[in-house]
């Protein structure tokens, strides 16, 4: 028996070139609805905010009625729970800005938007997503829905992220967060049926709130909570720690560790065709 030996070009390596493409579309996208429509992308970016914590508060409702179960049953039950509100996120095109950290880091490696507009995409989605956390704790004071012991709850996790928390593990916990978020939403680009697509957006979801690890949005939402429940329980010069630390590393884990590495691996930076 022969056996030829495959002979392979170095564009064969690149294996997830579809997903390029889709965060490239994304990317302009999101570059022309800022540019020509921005309430309606802050609007976008509001909605994922809103929904971020609404689902915080989901979240919170799991783990204070499932109290008396064991610690680790409780924690993956809220983290399933709060894995909802990412595939909500994705499946409604909503802006969010941690998943917006890979897709403009691909743009800017293959130089298909300026840095400029990559820094005014990020402040616009950052903004909304604020607001729309803010919307939501204030409808949500209009309710009974926060119970005493979700307020207990809010404030343990809030201190434990601002006050209990050095900068340096803020920022390697935030590493982490984007990074398994992003990986499922990578993954998920190379899905045809909805339901995949849930999945692996969900499961990262789903690690990085089991393991406690720093989302800056998640957190400006939970903090915005604490501004309406608990304000005196509030230490500013934290939580300014918290997000700027959580900030710089979902940038780092979903930008540089995915969107730039995996624009690395499938192609050249000349490889994008530009047309006027």
């Amino acid at each position: 028996m022969q056996i030829e030996k495959p002979v392979k070009s170095v564009s064969d390596t690149f294996t997830s070139t579809d997903n390029i493409g889709e965060a490239l579309t994304q990317v302009a996208l999101k570059e022309v609805n800022v540019d020509r429509e921005p309430a309606r992308y802050i609007l976008k970016a509001i909605i994922a905010g809103f929904l971020l914590a609404i689902m915080a508060v989901f979240s919170l409702a799991v783990k204070t009625q499932f109290e008396g179960a064991s610690h680790g049953l409780v924690n993956i039950l809220g983290a399933i729970a709060f894995s909802i509100a990412l595939v909500m996120i994705v499946m409604t095109r909503a802006e969010l800005l941690t998943s917006n950290f890979m897709y403009l880091t691909i743009g800017l490696y293959y130089r298909t938007i300026s840095m400029s507009k990559v820094a005014k995409i990020f402040i616009y989605c950052f903004i909304g997503n604020i607001i729309g956390g803010f919307i939501l704790f204030g409808m949500m004071t209009g309710t009974k829905v926060m119970t005493p012991e979700m307020v207990t709850a809010l404030t343990k996790t809030v201190s434990a992220k601002t006050i209990e928390s050095t900068w340096l593990a803020i920022m390697i916990k935030a590493i982490f967060a984007n990074f398994f978020i992003n990986i499922g939403i990578f993954i998920a680009m190379q899905c045809k049926e909805a339901l995949a697509k849930a999945f692996f957006i969900a499961i990262g979801v789903v690690i990085f709130v089991f393991m406690a690890y720093e989302h800056v949005v998640y957190n400006t939402g939970l903090f915005a909570g604490m501004m309406y429940y608990n304000p005196a329980a509030i230490s500013w010069i934290d939580i300014l720690k918290n997000v700027v630390f959580a900030f710089i590393g979902n940038f780092i884990g979903g930008g540089i560790f995915v969107g730039l590495v995996y624009a690395y691996l499938n192609g050249h930076r000349d490889d994008i065709v530009k047309t006027k």
